[in-house]
């Protein structure tokens, strides 16, 4: 797919993307099982975790560790467990705060498309200083009834927000969110949380080392737009 030489609206994840929380979810999620009298290592986490809804991921961690117990019960442990240990110093990505700051001052949309329940990305955002960027602009797979990899919550965020889906660009650090992304035939950006993370080879995806790289793209693509329009 082409890219987009009008961005108006920059669509993030949240997890990973822009709150630095997927160790903190690990142990979250490790203290959870702990109480059913399962141990989870590390390793076990970034094999299989990483990304899609958590009630699923709850049911195939209980299918794949033996673990008889209902999802019902389990998930409402694991938020109450990922409230605690976020409040034990939950920080941004690096570079986000100065990204959000350089994209609301270029006047960019920007809103949130997240598995997560929107009062579980709220508190997240409160936590880490970043929620006056993104008041009433955070879309949940809960209110789509559909969650990543499908596209609706990308779609649904686009909607909502009012900006034709040409215009839009997406970034999240999980291979099922970027699989959204390219359902969603959006413009996608994944960004690597590790040199040696898994990366997508597709036409419409573009790697991240950092999250302060968007703005190289952002930046080009307004260049782009003024080269266009100014004639010489």
């Amino acid at each position: 797919m082409e890219k987009s030489k009008d961005i108006q609206c920059i669509i993030f994840d949240c997890d990973g993307t822009l709150v630095d929380s997927e160790k903190l979810s690990q142990q979250a999620l490790t203290e959870t099982f702990a109480q059913f009298g399962v141990t989870l290592d590390a390793t076990s986490y970034w094999q299989h975790f990483k990304g899609g809804k958590m009630s699923d991921i709850l049911a195939e961690t209980c299918s794949r560790v033996g673990l008889q117990a209902r999802v019902d019960d389990l998930e409402p442990v694991y938020r109450k467990a990922c409230e605690r240990v976020f409040l034990q110093g939950i920080e941004p990505i690096a570079g986000v705060p100065e990204l959000l700051d350089t994209l609301e001052a270029q006047g960019y949309e920007m809103c949130i498309a997240s598995n997560a329940p929107i009062e579980k990305v709220k508190h997240t955002l409160k936590l880490t200083g970043l929620d006056h960027y993104f008041t009433g602009k955070i879309f949940s797979g809960f209110d789509a009834n559909s969650w990543k990899p499908e596209p609706d919550v990308i779609h649904y965020a686009a909607m909502l927000m009012g900006i034709p889906l040409d215009k839009c660009i997406f970034i999240d650090d999980t291979v099922r969110g970027v699989e959204a992304g390219i359902n969603a035939h959006v413009q996608t950006f994944h960004l690597l949380s590790t040199p040696d993370g898994q990366r997508i080879d597709h036409p419409n995806v573009i790697p991240l080392a950092n999250m302060t790289e968007l703005l190289n793209y952002i930046s080009q693509s307004k260049q782009e737009k003024k080269q266009e329009t100014c004639p010489v």
